[in-house]
């Protein structure tokens, strides 16, 4: 998949299976996948969580300001609690009505009490449950079975226990999850059973007994008072709330895991393709600094070796100097060409970036040799391959292996230059006998590198080093394949 940047130029996304390692990173959900393709376009804006989960402008305010969510949970919780406590009254006063209690037990009082502090606690206790979820998880189930045990009612806290398991499967992952589901399920059902006396079926069928007679509530009343039957409502809904709790959690968590897992891949590609961009340039920058090497620093070469000829000759041999200097311009015109087909190449746009394909072998080594290097040529007629690659490789490799003899090896007594054709491969030799004069420098270092590269460009070789009795020898190794080619 290609999108373009803000500045119109192309970038490419990885399609479901279709990335380089197999990832298959976009197989998430629409949303996702229109996120992470709004990320990449803008390589100033690095891929965020709430980007690939879509998120709202409340969504991303309670990212911002995670206490906003404790606090809406917690005062829904003083809501729900305060709404309850009118009907649990209501629902104890009709037990009383009823005779289920007597008229001076308070217990009207007293379930009302417990039901608004159990709502207090349990909405305290879930400020800190983002924190803190499994002791606040603990100090609920401690707070529900006191609820139970001192008024017979379990109040909000049932959904107070939601919440704080909400937390721990979010927070903590689904093995804590489901081990503080089951702790708090077996606990709180056992209270249940055996000390709850007003649950969500008593709220349900007494809310207004206190308004009808004995016999009216009789009929309505399928159950024996404070049965089993009628406490396993309670249980139920302990069940499903706490269950809830769970599920939501378990979802939650998997979907920011699965938002940080896009966003550490996001982030893994573009460290792939930084790394990618940065080796692309240091490759061109070798490239480069190869090019700008053997096209300008032989020719300096030579035209540093004619200039010094022409001076030293200039008042013995006047006509040598002339031709010396006509030399140097020659040189000079020659790089000067060379080097505006390395730039054309180079250029982002403008000129034709073609390399040179008519190589005179002859001229370059007539170069060297009126700079006073005495070269002995054999095969410099030699009908080279139609391959531009392989032409171009003779000529430079050749040009380097000169420049070398005359930094290094002046005064050498012989320099011998063969050219050869195989019918698989073009040998260049290069051997002179040692210099009887000091060098003129150490050099860049990056001749035999530079001829190196070009012969493995072509999957063949350069052999450069000393041979015995003295001197230095270059040999090159060029395949080729038959192109049917015969012609310089």
């Amino acid at each position: 998949m290609t999108s373009a940047d803000g500045n119109g130029s192309p970038v490419t996304t990885p399609r479901e299976g279709g990335r380089a390692d197999g990832s298959g990173w976009e197989s998430g959900p629409v949303v996702i996948r229109r996120a992470v393709v709004r990320a990449v376009r803008t390589d100033d804006e690095p891929l965020t969580e709430e980007q690939v989960r879509g998120a709202s402008p409340v969504a991303r305010l309670v990212t911002a300001r995670p206490w906003v969510q404790d606090v809406a949970v917690a005062g829904a919780i003083v809501v729900v609690g305060l709404v309850g406590a009118m009907f649990v009254q209501e629902t104890a006063s009709g037990a009383v009505a009823l005779g289920l209690y007597p008229p001076d037990a308070g217990i009207v009082q007293s379930v009302t009490t417990a039901w608004l502090v159990g709502t207090a606690v349990g909405a305290g206790l879930l400020l800190l449950r983002r924190t803190r979820p499994i002791t606040v998880t603990v100090l609920l189930t401690v707070a529900a079975l006191a609820s139970l045990l001192a008024a017979g009612v379990l109040g909000v806290l049932g959904a107070c226990l939601a919440c704080a398991l909400y937390s721990v499967a979010a927070e903590r992952g689904a093995t804590a999850a489901w081990a503080a589901f089951g702790g708090v399920f077996t606990v709180v059902t056992v209270a249940l059973w055996r000390w709850q006396d007003l649950g969500i079926i008593e709220i349900i069928l007494w809310s207004g007994a206190s308004l009808l007679s004995p016999s009216e509530f009789g009929q309505d009343l399928q159950e024996p008072l404070f049965s089993p039957g009628r406490r396993m409502g309670s249980v139920l809904l302990l069940l499903v709330l706490l269950l809830l709790g769970v599920a939501f959690g378990s979802a939650a968590r998997a979907r920011r895991l699965h938002a940080a897992d896009l966003v550490e891949r996001y982030r893994s590609l573009a460290r792939e393709r930084d790394h990618s961009a940065a080796m692309a340039r240091a490759a061109e920058r070798a490239h480069i600094a190869r090019e700008m090497h053997d096209v300008v620093a032989h020719s300096l070469s030579v035209m540093v070796a004619l200039a010094d000829g022409a001076d030293a000759a200039f008042e013995r041999a006047p006509d040598r100097s002339r031709e010396a200097v006509r030399q140097v311009a020659g040189t000079g015109r020659s790089a000067l060409a060379d080097m505006q087909r390395v730039l054309g190449a180079l250029g982002p746009a403008g000129g034709d970036g073609t390399e040179p394909t008519e190589v005179d072998l002859p001229t370059v080594v007539e170069r060297f040799a009126v700079t006073g290097i005495p070269v002995t040529a054999t095969g410099l007629d030699t009908a080279l391959p139609q391959d531009t690659a392989v032409r171009l490789a003779v000529l430079r490799i050749l040009g380097e292996a000169l420049t070398n003899v005359l930094r290094h090896a002046p005064g050498a007594p012989s320099v011998e230059v063969s050219v050869r054709r195989t019918p698989t491969a073009v040998e260049v030799d290069v051997v002179d006998a040692g210099g009887t004069r000091a060098g003129s420098g150490g050099g860049t270092g990056r001749g035999i590198v530079g001829m190196r590269e070009r012969a493995a460009l072509l999957g063949g070789r350069v052999e450069a080093g000393p041979v015995s009795g003295g001197g230095w020898r270059v040999h090159a190794v060029l395949p080729w394949s038959d192109d049917g080619g015969e012609a310089r």
